[in-house]
């Protein structure tokens, strides 16, 4: 780990973020950093548990002077999204993230960072290890498997917390304070297909999309941004309408919750077409790329021919249906807010394609902060793949979490970041998953709010965290504590 992460102001927030990246914490497979967490709080002599679901609790007592106070929630998740690009070398499962500073960023080498959430936690972290910060009583909630499923906020009672303030450090604008979010649903489709021999007189391609930004599938969803499994559907579908293409496998995008990056497709054409296909995909491509020249700069699409062609290809009656579907499939802002200005409220992120042995595999996120609205447009998508014989699941539900205006907390909140900054925050909803809204269903008594230090390109390997901003969070967070309101 450079030593020049550990140098950065505030210390105590870099420190502990270098201490918490130097620990593998994939979603669902979380066992090394509850470990971690655990050490730390019965290190500093704190009451230190996990509950059923392994989310980790660690209670310090009120400083003196502050007993009088409500008691807190501080809360933040131990997971991370693993996204890598392809061509660098890790092991999310070994390695901790090897980060560098870049100006006022702080990065990663190829992969993502990790300040989704690690600085909410390494916040959470410092303020448990510090002895000169007045606060509240406190309660540091680390939840677990937020990124693929939310499943530590979905499965902890009620009656395990006694605080009667959540904050939530789990944004990514520094000028915003949420009080709202999307929730969200799991939409996949499935199905098999039969194997058929390649004919004869068959040549081979392989199609890559790469080199696209990706990003957060509920905060950049609205940007515009390339998606890779529709960019090589288009690619595929014109391949196939005018030259008879026909697909070996595809493998595209990786996880739910990211705008997918990259797609590799393996297909065969009837080699009478060879000349014509390629130069009709470059016209197509170039298509593609004049259309995204502004948000993707550095899209690539490659068409190589191979030496060697695959042995078996898809029947050519359900590729079409594929095709179809995924073209017909909804993807990106599907509805805005009428209620809140620049406010998505509804989307879906078609974000993992996959073609492989007899067995095709459609994964979506459909986000939004009306529950009607979310089933409308997972229904439209569940009828689109049934139309071509999938068989489609909905899973991973979760409630979104409704704004309380009148929120306490709100009000402490906006005071301070108006006499710190000269101005006034934005008070927002946010169309990404966070927890409170989960939470409130076992603790609807407790108000909660959410904010945070700018992090950009979260979900990516562009994905970096401004220094200068954990200045201000630094700053803004100390003085929260010392002004949380009196028990009544």
């Amino acid at each position: 780990m450079s030593q020049e992460i550990r140098n950065l102001e505030p210390k105590p927030l870099w420190n502990k973020f270098a201490d918490l990246n130097a620990v593998p914490r994939p979603s669902k497979k979380e066992e090394r950093v509850i470990e971690f967490m655990k050490n730390f709080g019965t290190s500093l002599g704190l009451e230190t548990f996990e509950d059923e679901i392994r989310n980790v609790i660690i209670r310090k007592p009120a400083t003196p002077g502050m007993e009088n106070r409500k008691p807190i929630v501080l809360q933040g998740h131990l997971d991370m999204v693993h996204q890598k690009n392809n061509d660098t070398n890790f092991d999310f499962d070994t390695q901790g993230i090897d980060m560098y500073v870049d100006g006022d960023w702080v990065r990663a080498r190829g992969t993502t960072l990790g300040a989704d959430n690690g600085l909410g936690v390494a916040m959470i972290m410092a303020i448990l290890e510090a002895t000169d910060i007045k606060h509240p009583a406190i309660e540091a909630l680390f939840t677990i498997d937020e990124e693929t499923g939310m499943t530590g906020a979905l499965n902890l009672k009620g009656g395990v917390l006694q605080g009667e303030i959540l904050l939530n450090m789990d944004t990514e604008e520094d000028d915003e304070i949420d009080i709202g979010c999307a929730g969200g649903i799991d939409v996949t489709a499935s199905r098999g297909y039969n194997e058929e021999e390649t004919p004869e007189g068959s040549v081979g391609y392989t199609i890559t999309v790469k080199g696209l930004q990706g990003g957060h599938s509920g905060m950049d969803i609205h940007k515009g941004l390339g998606n890779a499994n529709k960019i090589m559907n288009r690619l595929l579908f014109d391949g196939f309408e005018n030259f008879g293409l026909q697909i070996a496998e595809i493998s595209g995008g990786s996880l739910r919750n990211a705008i997918p990056r990259e797609s590799v497709a393996k297909v065969i054409i009837a080699e009478m077409y060879d000349e014509a296909f390629v130069f009709d995909m470059q016209e197509v491509i170039g298509d593609i790329k004049t259309e995204f020249k502004t948000m993707e700069p550095n899209l690539t699409i490659e068409i190589v021919k191979n030496d060697t062609i695959p042995a078996k290809v898809m029947d050519l009656g359900v590729q079409e249906g594929l095709l179809r579907a995924i073209y017909a499939a909804h993807n990106g802002v599907y509805r805005m807010s009428a209620d809140m200005e620049d406010l998505v409220e509804t989307s879906n992120n078609i974000a993992r394609v996959i073609v492989k042995d007899g067995q095709i595999s459609i994964q979506n996120l459909t986000r939004s902060s009306v529950e009607s609205s979310k089933m409308d447009l997972a229904n439209s998508l569940r009828s689109a793949y049934e139309l071509f014989g999938c068989e489609v699941e909905f899973g991973g539900s979760y409630p979104g979490w409704t704004p309380n205006v009148n929120s306490e907390i709100l009000d402490v909140l906006t005071s301070i970041y108006e006499k710190q900054n000269g101005e006034k925050p934005k008070v927002v909803a946010c169309h990404a998953g966070l927890e409170c809204g989960i939470l409130g269903t076992n603790y609807p008594n407790m108000d909660m709010i959410s904010f945070g230090p700018t992090i950009h390109g979260a979900h990516s390997p562009d994905e970096r965290a401004s220094i200068k901003s954990s200045q201000k969070f630094w700053k803004f967070v100390l003085e929260i504590l010392e002004n949380i309101p009196e028990k009544k």
